[in-house]
């Protein structure tokens, strides 16, 4: 099966928060709410300053996904 690489997730238990899921390497969700990030495996093969560098890319093009899906609901 093939996944994609975002997934938008929302929860009663959480009204007010909107998680965009990353199912590419690193796996992580993001919260867009406080941008808090929870990884869903480690980033074995990245240093500290590789992650963040790749972290920053992946939180705007998450950012980009979010939006693009909000304004194809809206339409």
């Amino acid at each position: 099966m093939e996944l994609p690489k975002f997934l938008l997730g929302d929860n009663t238990d959480f009204p007010e928060d909107i998680f965009i899921i990353h199912l590419d390497y690193p796996r992580f969700i993001i919260n867009l709410k406080d941008d808090e990030v929870e990884f869903i495996e480690e980033a074995e093969d990245l240093d500290e300053g590789e992650l963040n560098a790749e972290m920053e890319g992946l939180i705007v093009l998450a950012n980009e996904f979010y939006d693009r899906e909000i304004k194809l609901y809206e339409e």
